[in-house]
């Protein structure tokens, strides 16, 4: 009966031996896929005010004046982050093609001035 216990034991402990080697191959494969690679990134910008002002004044009986005023600006910050984790790679894996990053400003104004001197009505005043 003793030697029937002791099987009994043996064969437990060889199986909770095998579950454990199981167990210890299972973490050995899983713990670096459950490692988590992060990277933050964060870019302040920053917009001033604009303050344009323009005047145009005309003086004299006989001045003519075609004033075509425009004003442009731009207070935009242009921004150019990438976030990249490189991991199970090398430096050269990587192309970065049209990241650049830019604010273009093409104002366009254009305006006629068809200026006339009314001489007759001058001449009979």
């Amino acid at each position: 009966m003793s030697g029937l216990v002791a099987e009994r034991k043996g064969s437990a402990l060889r199986k909770f031996m095998i579950m454990a080697m199981v167990l210890a191959m299972t973490l050995a494969v899983a713990i670096p896929a459950l490692a988590q690679v992060s990277q933050e990134g964060e870019q302040e910008t920053e917009s001033g005010d604009v303050d344009q002002s323009f005047e145009v004044t005309s003086e004299g009986d006989n001045s003519s004046q075609c004033a075509n005023v425009q004003g442009a600006a731009q207070t935009g910050n242009s921004q150019n982050q990438l976030d990249l984790v490189q991991d199970d790679s090398e430096a050269d894996d990587f192309e970065f093609d049209e990241v650049g990053s830019s604010i273009d400003e093409s104002p366009t104004n254009t305006a006629t001035c068809d200026q006339q001197v009314n001489q007759a009505a001058s001449a009979s005043a």
